[in-house]
């Protein structure tokens, strides 16, 4: 069996879209508290405003650096997570460079993610690292793993939700066995239903990024009341696309 509480601290909420005003922000701060994610993922310039909202719970602010294309400049992005570190940030989700990954520049790959772990392990915080597993090959995918392990990351995460596909529980495996129990794995892209956070959570993933945070904990509270609330998905359906 499985609790209410497990299943929500899989959850990391998500408040990306480019669209969200303050008010959503708050409105979305309010949903992580109300079921006790994990973490809620926000922009990085809605960390003042996110860490204000949480203070004194223990769902926590999260970011994302260099997101979602991964293209900035490696300099850019350690002043990014140092400026969120410095807004109150505690976990940070970068998303490595996919054009040098697909060139074959593991060198860069590594020394970026490298600079970035010790930049959040020097503030107590920790550090995933988005593959954007739609764009690579599985052989690719595999390397970038052992490269975010090399370089120190505490997780390795398998999308944006911003590319052409998200979260897969195929990849989800793939991830788990290419790195030490010492790296988690985070799947996030595409993840609406309970059922496909508890796919994830079988395939090893122990967080899940989603904006579909309400109707998941619906569902769970709905089979709880039913008896029926198990750690087994009742029925996949993995989406084609992406997003959260």
């Amino acid at each position: 069996m499985i609790t209410l509480h497990e299943i929500a601290k899989l959850l990391d909420h998500s408040t990306l879209q480019p669209f969200l005003t303050d008010e959503d922000i708050i409105k979305g701060c309010d949903i992580a508290l109300q079921y006790n994610t994990a973490t809620v993922c926000a922009r990085p310039g809605d960390m003042p405003l996110v860490v204000k909202r949480l203070a004194g719970s223990d769902v926590l602010p999260c970011t994302v650096i260099g997101f979602p294309h991964g293209a900035h400049h490696m300099s850019v992005k350690c002043f990014e997570a140092e400026k969120a570190l410095d807004d109150g940030c505690r976990e940070l989700d970068m998303v490595l460079n996919i054009g040098q990954m697909l060139k074959g520049n593991e060198a860069y790959v590594q020394e970026e993610i490298q600079k970035l772990a010790e930049i959040a392990h020097n503030r107590d915080a920790i550090l995933k690292v988005i593959l954007e597993t739609c764009y690579l090959s599985d052989e690719q995918k595999k390397i970038a793993c052992r490269l975010s392990e090399a370089a120190g990351a505490d997780f390795v995460k398998t999308s944006t939700g911003y590319g052409s596909a998200g979260a897969t529980v195929a990849d989800v495996q793939l991830m788990r066995a290419a790195v030490s129990e010492k790296v988690r794995v985070k799947a996030s892209g595409g993840i609406r239903t309970l059922d496909m956070v508890l796919a994830c959570r079988n395939a090893g993933a122990v967080r899940c990024g989603v904006s579909a945070t309400v109707k998941i904990m619906e569902e769970a509270r709905e089979r709880l009341e039913k008896g029926i609330l198990t750690e087994a998905p009742l029925q996949v359906v993995e989406t084609a696309g992406g997003s959260y």
